[in-house]
């Protein structure tokens, strides 16, 4: 247990405070971006007292994050969503419309919005984000190819609205920080020739002053546990998912 534990991520948040990164949510980086910034996203994807156990985290440290929530049972936690704007994150629509519908754009638009008011109606949504439905042979963000989000007063969607070629992206998808062979959608056009296989590999940068003064980092909580036994189950059901991925979903 070496890697995606809760204690290996307080070490990453400890260091990225020690050394001077403002912490703002999306919503704040895309109105005002500050010089020296992370944005923390998390895609709750499932098991979202996980989020929760994160978002109290940062709270004691006075950091703060953005937390994006699916339309789905094993996501949608009234409660949680609640506690989670409470402590002072920002929350969003992780929304997949596309897969829900068949890649229907009218229904995909009926969808979105009906899941949007009622995720409004629990705490303040500003910003959206794709969920990538790897099994799913339709991208949500197609949805906006005929559809503008900005006429729902959203403030952005980070793959189209961040600029990665000046902000550095990483992403735990895959449950690696390298794990493209594994990716179906969660893929960003860098600007940045950085490859990081584990979290101690970004710690390692960190401490030697070698990542960008902008970083986005996209964590899946559900991932990450100090427990032993939630903690192998989470490997070995997300080697087995990878591999599945990398067989029939991954483009090459």
């Amino acid at each position: 247990m070496r890697d995606f534990t809760i204690s290996k991520y307080i070490e990453l948040l400890d260091l990225l405070v020690e050394k001077g990164y403002s912490f703002q949510t999306l919503d704040e980086y895309l109105r005002s971006p500050e010089e020296r910034a992370v944005v923390l996203r998390h895609d709750v994807d499932q098991l979202p007292e996980n989020s929760l156990a994160f978002a109290k985290l940062q709270n004691q440290k006075k950091v703060k994050g953005v937390y994006y929530f699916r339309a789905v049972p094993e996501s949608w936690d009234e409660k949680v969503i609640k506690g989670i704007s409470a402590l002072g994150h920002e929350i969003g629509y992780h929304y997949e419309c596309l897969t829900t519908t068949n890649g229907n754009l009218e229904k995909g638009i009926t969808d979105f919005e009906k899941n949007l008011n009622a995720l409004r109606k629990l705490a303040p949504v500003l910003t959206i984000c794709m969920h990538g439905s790897p099994t799913s042979k339709y991208d949500s963000k197609d949805l906006w190819k005929k559809y503008d989000y900005k006429r729902y007063d959203i403030t952005g969607e980070p793959y189209f609205d961040v600029d990665f070629k000046k902000m550095l992206y990483l992403t735990d998808t895959g449950r690696c920080w390298n794990g493209d062979e594994f990716n179906v959608r969660d893929k960003v056009n860098s600007g940045f020739n950085l490859s990081f296989h584990s979290t101690d590999d970004i710690i390692g940068a960190l401490k030697r002053n070698e990542l960008p003064s902008k970083i986005m980092f996209t964590f899946h909580p559900q991932r990450w546990n100090n427990n032993k036994l939630k903690w192998l189950k989470e490997l070995i059901t997300q080697n087995l998912k990878n591999q599945l991925k990398k067989m029939f979903y991954v483009k090459r």
